[in-house]
């Protein structure tokens, strides 16, 4: 899950190509550099850790050219250092690489074997050989062909050549990549995102194909080398804000925003006048659909799983839920009558990706739910539900989750509503008590100073554990994902009753617990699994929401009580605190929030 960028122009490139790197960093952080072309020459600069760091070089200020290609990397083969950093050249050839090549181990044999040298641990480099060797034999469009013949696994390519000075070329097999059209200058990038800044303009290479790009030509090919024709997409205008603002870090942007975008997200998708759901276009009618899969990664698994309990209370569809990484390797039996419901935040994650071209291949009806429209997951499903959060930039998703689960619950009521599962008037109520959650999340987010107080005890501890039954459960298993992924300690999601068959074990004195226990049908039966784990000695924080029923339990350590709404809607505001939580946690910890190790935003290798 790296970030490519490729620039063709009549001028100097490398500091538009710093530039979008810094923008292209959500995709990986581990190290990044460039490459230009220049006086005959093949000019190199990287630096292991953030863009920062390479603009520091001192080198970088004499890096002239107007062709090159850039590169953020997620590392895969190899540590982090700037040996392994991209691109990777030979005497005529640099390369940058988005993915995995499988079959490098076997290729590097053969490339040794015909007197090549390699000097880093990466599979990539041997991508930069076999273009090398294929170009002793034949010309530029031949040897490229030829070379993605010989590759197994999937790519992201931007290439430029030392002897063919004007052009660059770019190819794709399974992680995306976008060409954008400016005046005097074409940009290759590994999606959208990387090119807004320099064109509205832009086409997507599919599966197999390379292109060649020039600065005033683009021309595109299929795997057998043949010229195509491709569609020019014009990107929305729609101004977002990548700033900061007055915050410290962008989570806490993104987390302070919920509250806009869950109403921009209502206002695109209900209709006050008529108190009605506005889902237009849906291309199947609603008889045809006996049952639903939801399929996602990480964060975006939690939103099915939040959906699937909804679909169970709201509709009498048979639904089910997989992680896309499974889902992809197991022996599927597609049914004509299913629909299959991928989510992804940036719309590019590799897994799901699979798991929807299967589906694509065997035929089956395919729903998006995402944050970027122009993504390759949006662009080949057959329905798209966008969620309208804005760029979320911070890697832990918080904003987008929310939006996720909105777009989700907004669905399956509109569902409900049409297979005659729901009276009118509940229907109504229910869009009724949607239409009030941005100021009941406003509300919750004030919480701030007890969250902050509570934080410490969390990474003073060895470990910890979120407990939660029904709706609260998913919210359970996302609050200690955020609490890993930013504050590296381990936190387990478990649902409540689950204790005592295993994880009651692990408690030991003054071991801090999240129970998420709204005052629901499944309260009373949470608040009992509550006082077991008080009973050895555990620090429970109890997060509820506001009612005149009190808590049936002595010896709780601190509790939050989130705005009181209907008990669909409660998860949204459960999420809060734990996001906050997690949050502060990191921060107290001195951790780079926004980035946290080993991690990136868009996951798009395996």
């Amino acid at each position: 899950m790296c970030g490519i960028i490729g620039i063709s122009s009549n001028k100097s490139v490398s500091a538009t190509i710093i530039n979008s790197l810094k923008k292209l960093e959500y995709r990986g952080y581990d190290s990044a550099g460039l490459a230009t072309v220049h006086n005959g020459m093949i000019n190199e600069i990287k630096s292991e850790g953030r863009v920062d760091s390479l603009e520091k070089n001192f080198d970088l200020k004499n890096l002239e050219g107007n062709i090159g290609i850039g590169h953020v990397r997620w590392a895969t083969h190899g540590v982090p250092n700037s040996i392994n950093a991209h691109p990777h050249s030979s005497h005529n050839v640099s390369v940058v690489h988005n993915g995995i090549i499988e079959n490098s181990t076997s290729l590097k044999k053969f490339l040794v074997n015909k007197g090549h040298t390699f000097k880093s641990q990466t599979d990539t480099e041997v991508i930069v050989h076999l273009i090398t060797e294929n170009l002793k034999i034949t010309d530029l469009e031949e040897a490229i062909t030829n070379t993605l013949k010989q590759l197994q696994g999937s790519f992201a390519l931007g290439i430029i050549f030392k002897d063919i000075p004007n052009l660059i070329v770019g190819a794709r097999r399974g992680s995306p990549l976008a060409v954008g059209y400016g005046p005097n200058e074409n940009y290759l990038g590994s999606d959208s995102y990387a090119l807004k800044s320099m064109t509205n303009k832009v086409t997507y290479l599919d599966d197999g194909e390379f292109c060649i790009i020039k600065k005033d030509q683009v021309l595109f090919f299929n795997e057998q080398g043949i010229k195509v024709n491709k569609k020019i997409f014009e990107l929305s205008s729609e101004e977002s804000s990548y700033d900061k603002g007055h915050y410290k870090h962008f989570m806490a942007k993104e987390i302070e925003e919920q509250p806009n975008t869950i109403k921009s997200g209502i206002k695109e998708y209900v209709d006050n006048f008529n108190k009605d759901i506005n889902i237009f276009n849906f291309p199947w009618k609603i008889e045809e659909i006996k049952s639903i899969i939801l399929i996602g990664c990480g964060t975006a698994y939690h939103s099915c799983l939040m959906a699937k309990y909804w679909f169970e209370e709201l509709t009498n569809i048979d639904v089910g839920i997989d992680i896309a990484s499974e889902f992809r390797y197991r022996k599927n039996r597609f049914k004509k009558d299913t629909l299959y419901i991928f989510v992804s935040q940036s719309g590019e994650t590799a897994d799901t990706y699979a798991a929807l071209d299967i589906c694509n291949k065997n035929n089956m009806k395919t729903c998006s739910v995402v944050n970027v429209i122009e993504s390759s997951i949006a662009r080949d499903s057959n329905f798209v539900l966008p969620i309208h959060c804005g760029p979320e930039i911070g890697v832990a998703s918080t904003k987008a989750f929310l939006g996720q689960i909105l777009v989700l619950y907004i669905f399956i009521l509109k569902l409900s509503s049409l297979r005659n599962e729901i009276n009118k008037n509940q229907y109504h109520k229910k869009i009724n008590d949607l239409k009030t959650l941005p100021e009941l999340i406003e509300k919750t987010l004030l919480h701030d100073n007890e969250i902050q107080a509570i934080s410490s005890t969390f990474n003073e501890a060895k470990g910890s554990m979120f407990l939660g039954r029904g709706f609260s459960y998913p919210i359970a298993l996302e609050g200690a994902l955020k609490l890993k992924e930013l504050s590296y300690v381990h936190a387990e999601g478990y649902p409540a009753g689950e204790m005592k068959h295993g994880p009651l074990a692990l408690i030991e004195k003054g071991m801090p617990v999240v129970v998420l226990a709204p005052k629901d049908n499944y309260y009373k039966k949470t608040i009992s699994n509550m006082q077991e784990v008080i009973a050895r000695g555990a620090k429970v924080l109890l997060i509820t929401n506001k009612s005149e029923d009190e808590v049936i339990s002595e010896n709780i350590w601190e509790t939050i009580e989130v705005e009181n709404t209907n008990h669909d809607l409660l998860p949204f505001l459960l999420t809060i605190p734990l996001q906050k939580l997690a949050y502060y946690s990191a921060l107290k910890k001195g951790y780079d929030i926004d980035k946290p190790r080993n991690l990136a935003k868009s996951v798009t290798v395996e």
